[in-house]
């Protein structure tokens, strides 16, 4: 190994190589451009003591111009059409290095999008390519990008080069060249923006759980435990039953038995306000582009009689609106899957059958979407294998201006007589792009 290391050494200490460079500052290789070509090139060489004598411009093989010394700039007339173009330089002792590009010259002014495609999936931050060309004697003066008929980048000059970040979903882009005559065109671009999934794991082990007892006939939330008539816990780092070492186990009884049908509603705060999750999502720059919430757990039932209602929520407040994904196994009830109507406030019956295993883990798949309107997608409910696809779209309501954060809730429902019920959650998780 030192022998080795010796060499390396020695190699590395020889002097550098010796080299000669050109650089091109316009155009760039594969850019659009009109037919007369602005060329700006520099040059280098340590191979000749002398410096760089002369360089040149090849367009297709054939020498268009030339000009001495160590740069060159000019303005030449190129035919419509994809062109090989080459800047050479050429030194005092007889050595010469070049520069190759593809270069398409418009058969007419307009915008030029290289990138994205139109009708492209692609992932954020998108990179925006463009050039403009334009009838203007004095040439494009700035480009710009539009996302949804809002001006979200421009830049001076007739390149354009950007990353955006965008949210997903069908986007509406328009990449336009404001000319120095007062002129301007555009080139519409639609694309598909594929969302980048994040995942909060384990959550069952937090321990920013809030938790509220609600009962009849309001519901009105009560803390801490026990109030109206009835009982409530939570206690974290359960090792069994549990599938990963770490379960989470959720109470609710009656404290006197005069009080039935009360419920306990556990609450975890995991993006903006209040996050247990360090995303608080200060600069608002978060939620917005929220469009599609999986909630994913394991939930072992130990009482499959008294078990009335077991719940399953994503809420989300954003901009003075109000979006409950709430779904509930109505267990004792119709035996459905339920859906919340955010703006009746009432829960409505998917049809859909909820059968759960006593004395064993279930497992539960939720799949929601925002839709760009803030519409309410309830899309799937997947228990113990068996996917349903539910479908069913719901209008938000209203909040305070405030609120602004995403919530998950889990929720024990009492039976008639409030009867001891015990639950546990285990690799509890939510994605979210």
């Amino acid at each position: 190994m030192k022998t080795r290391s010796s060499v390396f050494l020695l190699f590395f200490s020889c002097a550098g190589p010796a080299f000669a460079t050109v650089i091109v500052s316009s155009p760039s290789n594969g850019e659009t451009v009109n037919s007369l070509v602005s060329y700006a090139a520099t040059a280098t060489t340590s191979t000749c003591s002398k410096g760089v004598a002369s360089m040149g411009i090849y367009v297709d093989n054939e020498l268009l111009y030339t000009e001495n010394g160590s740069t060159i700039k000019a303005t030449l007339s190129v035919n419509p059409g994809t062109h090989k173009t080459v800047v050479e330089e050429w030194d005092y002792c007889g050595g010469a290095t070049f520069v190759s590009m593809a270069i398409t010259v418009a058969t007419q002014t307009g915008v030029h999008v290289a990138s994205p495609a139109n009708n492209n999936t692609i992932s954020s931050p998108a990179n925006f390519v463009a050039t403009a060309t334009s009838s203007c004697p004095k040439g494009v003066a700035s480009m710009g990008v539009y996302l949804n008929n809002q001006l979200l980048e421009v830049q001076n000059g007739a390149r354009l080069n950007t990353q955006l970040n965008l949210p997903t979903g069908t986007q509406h882009t328009v990449v336009q060249e404001w000319d120095y005559c007062g002129g301007s065109s555009y080139t519409p671009v639609d694309i598909t923006v594929q969302g980048v999934e994040n995942v909060l794991s384990n959550l069952q082990t937090s321990s920013g759980w809030n938790s509220w007892g609600q009962g009849p006939p309001n519901y009105s939330d009560c803390s801490p435990s026990p109030c109206n008539g009835f009982q409530f816990s939570h206690e974290i780092n359960i090792s069994s039953p549990s599938l990963s070492g770490d379960a989470t186990e959720f109470n609710l009884g009656g404290a006197d038995g005069t009080a039935p049908w009360g419920d306990v509603l556990f609450s975890l705060p995991v993006l903006g306000q209040n996050s247990t999750q360090g995303f608080p999502d200060n600069g608002h720059t978060l939620l917005p582009t929220l469009h599609n919430f999986t909630y994913n757990a394991d939930f072992y039932v130990t009482n499959i009689s008294v078990t009335q209602v077991l719940e399953f929520d994503i809420n989300m407040y954003m901009n003075g609106v109000g979006m409950i994904w709430g779904t509930q196994c109505d267990h004792l009830g119709d035996k459905d899957w339920d859906i919340w109507d955010n703006v009746n406030a009432k829960w409505v019956s998917t049809g859909v059958a909820c059968s759960l295993i006593n004395n064993a883990w279930n497992h539960l798949t939720i799949q929601v979407q925002r839709e760009p309107d803030n519409t309410l997608l309830y899309q799937s409910i997947t228990l113990n294998g068996m996917t349903s696809n539910v479908n069913a779209t719901y209008s938000p309501f209203s909040v305070p201006v405030s609120w602004w954060g995403v919530t998950l809730n889990y929720q024990m429902d009492g039976d008639y007589k409030q009867s001891p019920n015990t639950t546990y959650l285990d690799n509890f998780s939510l994605t979210y792009w």
